[in-house]
């Protein structure tokens, strides 16, 4: 199984939110749960309800985290000639006079002031090891598209 690739400022921002959620957001998780218990009757206390199901999304995510960072493949800066995880990619869509500019990464990935395709996506897969001036074709739920590469850099 191929791991997520991450940059290493995402793998970064990652590896810090596991350690809150381990760390301060499990402890105040824990004392919200114990301060509801002390008011009686668990049935009926929304409190203590709440507080299990903000236990429950926490460590789900605590999970996923742990899951994710265990698989992960740092990839540091690409030198952008050739579409790759990491890169920012403009490509001009079928119809579109502005070309849009995505980064190929992680969902994680996120935040960073691109969108972003993963590399897995159909128009992700199409675009991988192509260079500037290629068009690519690819398959989509609503049908076949092409897109024209405008411009392959490594991100700001």
């Amino acid at each position: 199984m191929d791991g997520t690739k991450l940059s290493p400022q995402a793998h970064q921002r990652l590896t810090d939110e596991l350690a809150e959620r381990t760390g301060p957001t499990r402890r105040h998780i824990s004392e919200l749960i114990e301060r509801a218990r002390e008011l009686g009757d668990l049935s009926e206390n929304g409190d203590y309800h709440a507080a299990k199901n903000e236990q429950g999304l926490n460590e789900a995510r605590v999970r996923q985290l742990e899951f994710m960072l265990k698989h992960a493949v740092v990839v540091e800066s690409t030198t952008g000639e050739m579409v790759e995880a990491g890169t920012v990619v403009d490509v001009l869509m079928e119809g579109d006079d502005e070309p849009s500019t995505y980064l190929i990464g992680s969902i994680e990935e996120r935040g960073t002031g691109y969108d972003v395709i993963s590399p897995g996506s159909p128009l992700g897969k199409a675009l991988l090891g192509h260079t500037t001036g290629d068009v690519v074709t690819y398959e989509a739920p609503s049908g076949k598209f092409s897109v024209e590469i405008v411009a392959v850099r490594p991100p700001d």
